[in-house]
């Protein structure tokens, strides 16, 4: 399929009152690029486009002109099982992706399958000038490295991050708040010692508090350590 055939198939799958409410929770995103395809068929068409003789075409015509497109995408990506060609095509996708969606639902099964080859991308990706490289850079050190890879290097990454994008920063208090449900001796220092801005530190205290993996013990801990917000 050409990328015509894609956006024409798109507009097929279309639902208008969910295109309604994903302009509300994608406030990077213009409203006319929402077309409003749901998640499930957006996987499944990516399912079928996955061996298309013209899926290359569509991966390098960049940037997209719709978000669903920039979905698809995503999803084609992370179907790929060959991790070099995955990677190269995060790469070249990366920049261009615009919002916490795309961003979030990028996620490579060749990453997971091989992640020790991941880290040099991501030391990369998360030292970048663009809010959703760092994003993303985050979320696969969240999703590989939180468990018996990890350490506390990799939370020091993220630590150093400084940043006044709303997307980054939410994305550093889950994975501290993630990670400490996970390593709570090694990250609860992070929280005392404040290595976090007072925001960040406080947004990561507020999810863990309402993560039913921490006692209630500790979220009264938590609690004690929450500082008064300050505007953003």
């Amino acid at each position: 399929m050409n990328r015509d055939e894609i956006v024409a198939e798109l507009f097929r799958l279309q639902d208008k009152k969910y295109a309604e409410m994903q302009v509300k929770l994608l406030p990077t995103v213009k409203p006319d690029r929402i077309i409003g395809v749901r998640t499930p068929e957006l996987r499944a068409f990516a399912k079928k486009l996955r061996f298309d003789e013209d899926i290359d075409a569509f991966l390098t015509d960049l940037p997209h002109r719709y978000f669903d497109e920039d979905q698809l995408h995503a999803f084609v990506i992370s179907l790929e099982k060959d991790f070099d060609k995955c990677a190269m095509e995060v790469e070249t996708f990366l920049p261009y992706v615009d919002n916490w969606a795309t961003c979030d639902q990028l996620s490579p099964k060749a990453f997971k399958k091989e992640p020790e080859k991941l880290l040099p991308y991501i030391r990369t990706w998360i030292k970048s000038d663009q809010s959703y490289t760092v994003r993303f850079a985050i979320g696969m050190l969240m999703q590989h490295f939180l468990d018996e890879r990890f350490s506390p290097a990799y939370a020091d990454m993220v630590a150093s991050v400084r940043s006044e994008e709303y997307y980054v920063n939410m994305m550093i208090a889950w994975y501290f708040a993630t990670a400490l449900a996970k390593q709570y001796d090694t990250i609860m220092p992070y929280l005392e010692e404040r290595k976090l801005d007072e925001w960040t530190r406080n947004k990561a205290i507020q999810k863990s508090i309402e993560s039913y993996r921490i006692t209630q013990e500790q979220k009264v801990y938590l609690r004690s350590l929450k500082t008064g917000r300050r505007a953003r």
